[in-house]
């Protein structure tokens, strides 16, 4: 209540830092914390809300993993929603709180994209019109400390940029954390290609697993002479899809000359993949 008082309209930040150590020392405090952000975030009265989203940005940054994980579910981020439908409380909500809430909403698309729900919530958002364009993110406002990476993240692995971000967010000019957020922005964006990259791999060495056990199942059943029409349009359809694959596994190779294990994985698919295509030719042009 001190935190978020409306009557104050500077913050309290004694208040604010009391209210996430709190959350911090509590067992119960990330589930807990984020029920009574969105009771004050949904206030009627303009600056309780404000003060509650500014506590909510501060406990992203400071409370860590629990609270990440409990602000990306959708009983969450339904909450911020009805701030902004006019279903809810979007009707009668100011316009400097709704702002506030897309920006927010948005800026963690950003910083959290493996967070599904959240990317899910803001494209819903922007589907039914109530978010036109992205908002721009203020350049001297410092992005929240991402949740756990994957081993070899870019943060990790690239100890120059890192060196050098630490140093700008030590600073105390606005230029120098203008340009962390920059850095930070563009090491985001290597990090989701990165991502990308490895989520391509995965799913084009799942579906060349699954395609070349199913051809091998239609191709027994082809021998015994088992296989109904329907069936063998499948298994013409699986071959031609399993051709296509052969150029993609080739691509992922060629991107992935950087990672032995990776490139013995993509390898090992394409000879599996060559090895049932070949059983096709075979099976089908004695037949």
């Amino acid at each position: 209540d001190e935190a978020t008082d409306p009557s104050v309209a500077e913050e309290s930040w004694e208040c604010v830092r009391r209210f996430c150590e709190q959350v911090n020392a509590d067992a119960d405090g990330p589930s807990l914390a984020p029920r009574l952000l969105a009771h004050k975030i949904q206030s009627p009265q303009e600056m309780e809300a404000l003060h509650a989203l500014t506590v909510l940005e501060t406990c992203v940054n400071n409370c860590g993993e629990r609270f990440h994980s409990e602000i990306a579910k959708f009983r969450f981020l339904n909450e911020l929603i009805k701030v902004l439908s006019p279903k809810y409380h979007g009707a009668w909500s100011s316009e400097k709180v709704k702002s506030r809430v897309t920006e927010i909403i948005f800026s963690w698309t950003v910083w959290f994209p493996q967070e599904v729900k959240i990317r899910d919530a803001y494209q819903m958002l922007k589907k039914q019109g109530i978010v036109k364009e992205d908002p721009k993110l203020p350049e001297d406002k410092i992005l929240p400390p991402p949740s756990p990476r994957p081993q070899n993240s870019i943060f990790d692995t690239d100890e120059e940029k890192s060196k050098l971000l630490a140093r700008l967010l030590k600073s105390n000019h606005s230029e120098d954390l203008q340009a962390a957020n920059r850095l930070i922005k563009s090491m985001i964006k290597e990090e989701q290609e990165k991502s990308a990259k490895v989520s391509r791999r995965a799913n084009t060495i799942s579906e060349v697993s699954e395609s070349v056990k199913l051809m091998g199942e239609l191709l027994d059943s082809y021998r015994r002479q088992e296989l109904s029409q329907s069936d063998r349009d499948t298994l013409q359809n699986l071959f031609e899809r399993c051709e296509k694959l052969r150029p993609l596994l080739f691509r992922l190779a060629s991107e992935t000359v950087d990672d032995d294990e990776a490139l013995a994985e993509i390898l090992q698919a394409n000879d599996k993949l060559t090895q049932a295509l070949g059983q096709y030719k075979q099976v089908v042009a004695a037949h």
